[in-house]
């Protein structure tokens, strides 16, 4: 969908159809609402005493114009209650009123800035979150289909504008917004295509083509690299596969980093997990979902495509390390041990525990980021954060409490939410290993499993600020909500973005 900011009076549009807005309680509306009530011989007010607009948050009203205006639709979305009413709102509303615009056809989209007048929001704020989620509620996952789609699409969307001391900070809003949105659909495709398609070839190729096109640094170590450098964990994982594993590493603002703060990001990229010889339990129903398992790592990547298009005033690192979990005869055993690049040595019990396995090495390949202010890794680590949080919250496993407060503030204030779990010191009694330095899992006892990952994580940090967020439970979604599709959600991306925009605030 196109994005567009005009400065017009939205009365005069000509659009297929144009989206005003509605408080609750409000019996006679006012500003750009009010004009066009006005120009429509009192329709909204009408609507409004017989109860069919209530004003009610995501509440939509479709009014015809019968030519009484350029424009032959006009759709009334609810706002709320004005009391409550914030960006999350200004997202529900405007996610609910392309979703309508949509269900009846219009192709040409024009909106008012919800909350940028009466509403008393920061105009730039507001207008980044009528597109940002105008743009994701319309996503619909890549499909391999032999023929063409037949839904109907809104083509363009328009930001109108009728102040013109307004329009310049409505425009940087609406290009945040658009950058954003793109970013997550960027990540969203990536998780959603199968497994033979999304490769960590094909992943480090869009990966490299993506920092191209936007002016970032991209390295892709190949094996041999990853062996010079003593990558043996993660290439214990590697070994099951054909598939060459891929290291990629994305910097943005990389020739100024001496004079920036640096940011690490690491995602687990598991492209499809069998789990090796600790065979998953194929009676799910869901073992085809395990192409998700490289989330954290598409996340990365769509990431660092909005640093660089948002010029943020950073110096982000992204790690993304890239493997199947296979079987062949050359795969990890349960026993096995293995040297990661640091001397760390490590046993396997569950050759279904290779996540942590991929990022011990990524997190010690972060420790060459000499006073790194953070490392966050984001991972589709365990299946029991679910148990935990279920779909509403991510796990978030950190002893900086800095660290914590900052991203949960983030996850917050774009509706990602991030839940603080426990890292006492008695997890790590769990991990020793009688052969290694510490062990992959703690089968066959399956109590504090989540707690036990994160502090095998811990062991392979390097003396920097670390959080690791468990995205298990919410990078894929069982059913369609707002702004999130039936599917790949990118659960992370928005996070994190806001996380770096707002660093230095």
């Amino acid at each position: 969908m196109e994005i567009n900011v005009q400065l017009e009076n939205i009365v005069e549009s000509s659009a297929d159809l144009i989206i005003v807005n509605l408080f609750k309680g409000v019996n006679t509306p006012g500003g750009a609402t009010g004009a066009v009530d006005q120009a429509l011989a009192g329709q909204i007010s009408q609507l409004i005493t017989f109860g069919d607009c209530s004003g009610a948050l995501g509440d939509t009203c479709l009014i015809y114009t019968n030519e009484s205006i350029p424009t032959p639709r006009v759709l009334v979305v609810g706002l709320g209650n004005r009391e409550s009413f914030d960006l999350a709102a200004v997202r529900t509303a405007s996610a609910a009123a392309i979703a309508a615009a949509n269900s009846v056809g219009a192709k040409h989209v024009a909106s008012i800035v919800h909350g940028g007048g009466i509403g008393g929001l920061d105009i730039v704020a507001a207008a980044q979150a009528v597109v940002e989620a105008s743009k994701l509620e319309l996503y619909r996952m890549p499909r391999q289909s032999s023929g063409p789609g037949t839904k109907k699409r809104v083509e363009s969307f328009t930001l109108v504008e009728f102040n013109s001391a307004s329009f310049t900070a409505v425009e940087q809003g609406a290009r945040a917004g658009r950058v954003i949105a793109e970013s997550t659909h960027l990540a969203r495709d990536l998780v959603a295509h199968p497994a033979n398609v999304a490769t960590p070839t094909m992943i480090a190729d869009t990966a490299r083509t993506m920092a191209t096109e936007v002016g970032l640094a991209c390295t892709v170590l190949e094996r041999a690299d990853m062996e010079a450098l003593g990558m043996g964990i993660l290439l214990a994982v590697a070994k099951g596969s054909d598939e060459p594993p891929k290291f990629v590493i994305i910097e943005h603002n990389k020739a100024r980093a001496d004079e920036l703060d640096t940011i690490v990001l690491v995602g687990k990229g598991v492209t499809f997990d069998t789990g090796g010889y600790t065979l998953k339990i194929l009676n799910r129903g869901t073992f085809w979902q395990m192409k998700d398992d490289m989330t954290g790592a598409a996340d990365v990547i769509a990431t660092l495509r909005a640093a660089a298009l948002l010029d943020i005033p950073l110096h982000v690192v992204g790690l993304a390390p890239l493997t199947e979990n296979n079987i062949n005869g050359r795969a990890q055993k349960p026993g096995d041990v293995f040297t990661g690049m640091t001397g760390k040595t490590m046993e396997v019990i569950s050759t279904d525990a290779e996540g942590r396995m991929i990022l011990a090495d990524a997190l010690a390949f972060a420790g060459r980021y000499k006073d790194a202010k953070a490392v966050i890794d984001l991972a589709t680590l365990t299946a029991t954060i679910s148990l935990a949080l279920g779909p509403q919250a991510a796990g978030l496993f950190t002893e900086d409490t800095r660290l914590q407060d900052r991203l949960i503030d983030a996850g917050d204030a774009v509706g990602e939410r991030l839940w603080p779990m426990p890292m006492y010191d008695e997890y790590a009694d769990a991990i020793k290993s009688q052969f290694a330095d510490v062990k992959n899992s703690t089968l066959p006892d399956k109590s504090a499993g989540v707690a036990t990952s994160a502090k095998f994580l811990q062991h392979f940090t390097e003396d920097y600020p670390w959080a690791h967020l468990d995205i298990a439970g919410v990078a894929w979604s069982k059913h369609r909500k707002p702004m999130v599709p039936s599917g790949a959600t990118a659960f992370g991306v928005r996070l994190l973005i806001h996380f770096l925009r707002n660093w230095s605030g």
